[in-house]
């Protein structure tokens, strides 16, 4: 159901005659709407190929390595998840035949994660399916989803994610 208002607008006026910080306020409830929105969009471009978008991300990072396969730890760096998360993904992804977990050649404590011509396969489809959906985002033009980018860049470097 489409609401006569913007919601968000309205608790940021109501916010306003309470409390401070109504951009903030607005701009926080802002993303957080938008995060719901294309998220819940993703899961449903990437649930017929068995994915969740945590899935997707976890198999792209393998395919981007130069060998097909990483540490779980270096996955969770990359993926910036906890190591638990990462070790969840990897399960779910192993059981659907999409990576393999080997022990590590050099460091015997080490798992790596491989992924297997089916992920790869799957990785091709499922990016496909969210390239033609603009990755949820369509309403936004390719500037703006620069401006985007760059705008929310600085709060994740304070963050420290680089």
């Amino acid at each position: 159901m489409t609401l006569p208002f913007d919601p968000i607008d309205e608790a940021a006026r109501q916010w306003g005659l309470r409390w401070d910080g109504v951009p903030a306020m607005h701009a926080v409830t802002t993303l957080m709407r938008v995060q719901q929105l294309v998220i819940g969009r993703l899961d449903a471009i990437l649930k017929p190929h068995g994915l969740s978008f945590a899935r997707y991300e976890a198999l792209v990072l393998l395919t981007f390595s130069s060998r097909g396969s990483l540490p779980l730890g270096k996955m969770g760096e990359r993926l910036q998840v906890h190591p638990t998360s990462v070790t969840s993904i990897v399960r779910r992804l192993e059981a659907a035949g999409l990576v393999e977990r080997k022990a590590h050649p050099d460091d015997g404590r080490a798992v790596l994660a491989e992924i297997t011509p089916a992920g790869r396969a799957v990785v091709e489809v499922a990016t496909r399916d969210l390239v033609d959906a603009d990755f949820a985002l369509g309403a936004l033009s390719d500037a703006d989803l620069a401006t985007v980018s760059s705008v929310l860049a600085p709060v994740r470097k304070a963050a420290g994610d680089f």
